[in-house]
């Protein structure tokens, strides 16, 4: 796959830290994850933090902020204080697609195009959510082209927000019981060939990614992918890093439980 039309980003001289993390799945399910993220989006030291997509389980429209008290009005409240304090930058998942940039941009957010080419410290990163890559998987990469057409997502946000919001729901269940029956092991991954040939288009050795659920540091045939782990501190046994891009490079830090 060849590499799409790159938006670039250039951080500021005067930033000294910045941080990625994806793959939250916030939703009402997940209170205390909701809680670790508001904190840390408040707490966190960094000049601009960049959230790399799936935040969100399920996003099935804008609309759903206008309802007082609605988990949607909630996490719009979060980013929008948050932007109060740093740069915030949001690349859509293959569960927040629907997240529009006219939207972010009432709250302060950044939207970032997917890819993303950051520019920081003398050096750039490659930044992607990484479902893009994971070429094995012919029936998603199928299903993402549907669902990202214009007349598919006209049609869908035209229904009742009820009704999007059960729709949601049943596409979950059912990607759920398709993983249930899966090892783990057997999950797409992405494809280090073509994750490679991206790195090689946009002239930088380093990528950023979500969405595998993976978190490592993979060596490629060019350069080296990164990928983030995903949150979750409703589990018995939680569990969220990131990733702290700083001048001495990048590292994996552990993200304090709420």
């Amino acid at each position: 796959m060849p590499l799409p039309a790159c938006h670039e980003v250039s951080a500021p001289a005067a930033w000294q830290c910045i941080e990625f993390i994806s793959d939250l799945h916030l939703s009402p399910a997940t209170p205390r994850t909701f809680d670790a993220w508001s904190s840390y989006l408040h707490d966190t030291e960094a000049d601009a933090v960049y959230m790399l997509g799936d935040v969100f389980e399920a996003w099935v429209g804008d609309d759903g902020a206008n309802e007082p008290g609605s988990f949607e009005q909630r996490c719009a409240d979060v980013l929008r204080s948050a932007t109060q304090r740093r740069t915030i930058g949001f690349m859509a998942g293959n569960r927040d697609f629907l997240v529009q940039p006219g939207f972010l941009a009432g709250l302060g957010v950044e939207a970032l195009p997917d890819p993303t080419l950051l520019r920081a410290f003398g050096e750039r990163l490659l930044l992607t959510h990484g479902d893009l890559l994971c070429l094995s998987d012919s029936a998603y990469q199928a299903f993402r082209r549907q669902v990202r057409s214009p007349s598919w997502q006209q049609a869908f946000l035209a229904r009742p927000l009820t009704e999007r919001r059960a729709l949601a729901r049943q596409m979950r269940e059912a990607s759920q019981a398709s993983q249930r029956n899966m090892p783990p092991h057997a999950w797409s991954d992405v494809d280090n060939d073509a994750a490679a040939d991206w790195l090689r288009a946009a002239h930088t050795p380093v990528m950023v990614h979500g969405h595998t659920h993976r978190p490592a540091q993979h060596v490629l045939p060019f350069g080296t992918r990164h990928v983030l782990s995903d949150w979750d501190f409703d589990v018995p046994a939680p569990r969220a890093d990131l990733l702290r891009w700083t001048r001495d490079g990048l590292s994996r830090q552990a993200v304090p439980a709420p």
